[in-house]
């Protein structure tokens, strides 16, 4: 058999990865640099170590995060498995004690005896060496300057600040209007618009809304997206904003034949139109405040939030610019890429990144045509999504029920119809089980 696998990273998505390619009987060289290095997140030497929460998030299938977690599980998921075993009481979230969780996922990566685990900092990778990069979101700076040179630097975030993304069905569309700027092209957007009373109370929420502690220091700046807060704007003036991203010149309101106060753009964030982004509010607030304060934004009163806004120092790569639909980089060079830094956010979202990435690169070692799940299936969706997202404005996402294909019929009621996504998806990937993995 060729050289070993070599593996960078050993948080959850690194050690799924490892576990797959090893249990398909290749060798495999996992690299970790904790705790010879350590990072600002992480406490504790253990693999797969959970450094924000417990919760894995829902277990039931009416909850895209559940559904995520019941493909791993039928996919084998060495994390799965470790969860269910040392979960805690959490009502309908699968919670785990973090500390037997990442010890004993550690024990078992240890005590392979197909995987090799070297506590030292990875700093470049050969161009011919079989690896799985699972760095995550604080990957060193020093095989960040690696991934650089070998992307090109403007394919390469080192800050993450995102806006809100919106389901479009949540939205009220009798308060909306698709449109862009003096009409030019296409109706590219939908426009949320505020007359001055509305505006109003709307401000006065923003800036007295509770924001979290800095993720940012003081004197640091952020590259990506000209990253500034929403509510910082809006902090230094009443109508900062609305001379800035809340403008609504070149637009007016089919409902009244004028233009707006002040409007709201959402921006499609996929293909299929079913989620919204909002169009420069990158933000600091809590995410409770988030859904106050942004609901009082004229359409969006019973909006659903699937991914709340966030500013915090992060690295990622432009997924769609650079990766295959099997997480293989364009380049050529037999480099997998896999967890939070290809633009998946979750505990769960890396597990399945690291499992798809594990399996696909001893597909492409054995001379086999990768997996490519279908769109149907939760992974399916999420990576479907990342790998076509829109290059210049990729951004990360965790897993919901807006990104799967709409179904056949028309089913009232929401959980029915998640549980209908879901009863599908485990069906599809049923079917893709047996006809490529038997």
């Amino acid at each position: 058999m060729s050289k070993p696998i070599w593996v960078i990273g050993g948080g959850l998505a690194g050690a799924e990865a490892a576990w797959q390619i090893a249990n398909s009987g290749w060798d495999v060289i996992l690299y970790e640099m904790r705790p010879v290095k350590n990072t600002p997140a992480h406490t504790t030497p253990f693999l797969a170590e959970l450094v924000c929460s417990n919760s894995l998030k829902a277990k039931n299938l009416e909850n895209a995060s559940g559904l995520l977690k019941e493909e791993l599980r039928r996919l084998g998921s060495l994390l799965m498995t470790v969860a269910a075993e040392t979960e805690v009481p959490a009502g309908g979230a699968l919670a785990v004690d973090r500390q037997r969780f990442a010890q004993e996922i550690t024990t078992r990566i240890n005590q392979h005896p197909r995987i090799k685990v070297i506590r030292a900092e990875a700093t470049a990778l050969p161009l011919d060496q079989p690896a799985v990069v699972a760095s995550g979101p604080l990957t060193s700076s020093l095989f960040s300057a690696w991934l650089q040179q070998l992307f090109g630097e403007e394919y390469f975030y080192f800050y993450d600040a995102v806006a809100p993304i919106v389901t479009r069905e949540s939205l009220d569309e009798g308060r909306i209007f698709a449109a862009s700027r003096y009409d030019r092209g296409a109706a590219e957007y939908l426009n949320c618009p505020f007359n001055e009373e509305e505006y109003t109370a709307f401000w006065e929420n923003l800036i007295a809304a509770e924001t979290h502690e800095a993720h940012l220091g003081a004197t640091e700046k952020c590259y990506f997206e000209g990253c500034m807060p929403i509510e910082v704007l809006a902090a230094r003036g009443k109508d900062t904003i609305r001379f800035g991203p809340l403008k609504p010149v070149g637009l007016i309101d089919p409902a009244t034949g004028k233009r707006p106060y002040a409007v709201v753009q959402l921006r499609p964030e996929n293909k299929e139109e079913t989620l919204y982004n909002m169009v420069g509010f990158q933000t600091n607030l809590r995410w409770g405040e988030q859904a106050r304060v942004f609901r009082l934004i004229p359409g969006m009163d019973e909006a659903e939030f699937v991914r709340y806004g966030v500013m915090h120092r992060n690295s990622f790569i432009n997924t769609p610019q650079l990766l295959e639909p099997s997480l293989q980089w364009k380049g050529g060079a037999p480099f997998f890429f896999a967890g939070q830094l290809i633009g998946v956010e979750g505990y769960v979202e890396s597990t399945a990144a690291g499992l798809v990435a594990g399996l696909n690169i001893v597909r492409l070692l054995a001379g086999n045509p990768p997996l490519i799940f279908p769109k149907e299936t939760a992974i399916g969706a999420l990576l479907h999504h990342i790998i076509n997202a829109e290059i210049r404005h990729f951004q990360p996402m965790n897993i919901n029920f807006g990104l799967f294909p709409p179904l056949n019929v028309k089913i009232k009621g929401k959980a029915e119809k998640n549980r209908a996504i879901a009863d599908r998806a485990l069906k599809s990937l049923e079917n893709m089980v047996q006809n490529k993995l038997k």
